[in-house]
């Protein structure tokens, strides 16, 4: 049976890799800073652990002892908000480096949740436009928070990792996850008006957030087959992978969109309608890899999700 190890597995996203590993037959190790208050909930084939993943000691002890095939980080900070700034960077970046460092120990191949913040558009103050539409993985990253720079400072223990060990690391930037049947960007997409749409205006941090990511969305079950494709295919060393939809979340048509908000856009665009502001090009091409899920749908289906959570 392979094995796996995940990071911030009672995580809204890490869940649901979890349960989806298990269903597949994955002997499955999760670990997280708690247990779950009924551990016996989960899959038989599921051992909840808890530990400080900014403490090596734990952190090598958990991975090395279960020896698995993969290791799955998605424990962090979701965010540079809730906490002071160091304090976000210094957890995101010391687990990120325990947890890989940990996997590449005992030959473990990784993929890890970074992130599109790593563009820095998400939460800057203020938020400003990308060099050209549509972002891909060789746009420049630019974070002016401690979240987004905790993510690029992830992606570049990724490829030490690599270089180091040998093995391959997915760096997995998701746009805004959401859940079916709960779709958070549905008040974003019912509230949007053309006339009103203006950074200067305020309507909150979702709204803004959701403009910084140029309304771009992924549903969590897009995530979970990226990281389980990145998980079969081979490749070299260090690969970063978009985990986006195919189309913004507003069904509109994205360059006006994005204009009627900032006023401007990038001297380059190439989109076409409500086409995705960020591409998942590189997943495409090295992983054979599409989204499949949408809004239109998604949004009011029921899909049952982690028992354990």
């Amino acid at each position: 049976m392979s094995r796996a190890v995940v990071t911030g597995g009672l995580g809204g996203a890490a869940s649901w890799v979890v349960s989806s590993l298990a269903r597949q037959g994955w002997d499955v190790r999760s670990i997280d800073f708690r247990r779950p208050s009924d551990p016996g909930a989960g899959p038989a084939n599921v051992d909840f652990r808890a530990a400080d993943l900014t403490d090596q000691g734990q952190t090598w002890e958990l991975i090395s002892s279960f020896d698995p095939d993969y290791v799955i980080h998605f424990a962090a900070y979701p965010n540079p908000l809730g906490h002071g700034g160091a304090h976000v960077y210094e957890n995101n970046t010391i687990s990120t480096y325990n947890v890989l460092s940990g996997a590449g120990s005992v030959g473990a191949d990784v993929v890890w949740a970074s992130s599109e913040t790593v563009y820095g558009t998400v939460f800057a103050e203020p938020s400003f436009l990308p060099d050209y539409f549509p972002i891909d993985v060789d746009h420049p990253l630019r974070p002016e928070d401690p979240y987004g720079t905790s993510k690029v400072s992830g992606e570049e223990i990724a490829k030490m990792v690599t270089r180091r060990h040998g093995v391959k690391v997915a760096s997995i930037r998701p746009s805004w996850i959401n859940y079916p049947g709960n779709y958070d960007a549905t008040t974003i997409r019912e509230n949007f008006d053309f006339e009103k749409a203006s950074l200067e205006e305020d309507f909150g941090i979702t709204f803004h957030n959701a403009a910084g990511n140029f309304f771009s969305y992924v549903d969590i079950r897009d995530v979970v087959s990226l990281v389980e494709r990145a998980m079969e295919v081979d490749f070299e060393g260090h690969e970063p992978f978009m985990a986006v939809a195919k189309e913004n979340l507003l069904g509109v048509d994205t360059a006006e969109a994005v204009e009627a908000t900032y006023g401007e856009l990038p001297p380059e665009v190439d989109l076409e309608g409500d086409q995705s502001a960020i591409d998942y090009k590189n997943a495409r091409e090295v992983l054979d890899w599409a989204p499949e899920h949408s809004w239109q749908e998604a949004e009011d289906e029921q899909v049952d999700g982690p028992s354990f959570v």
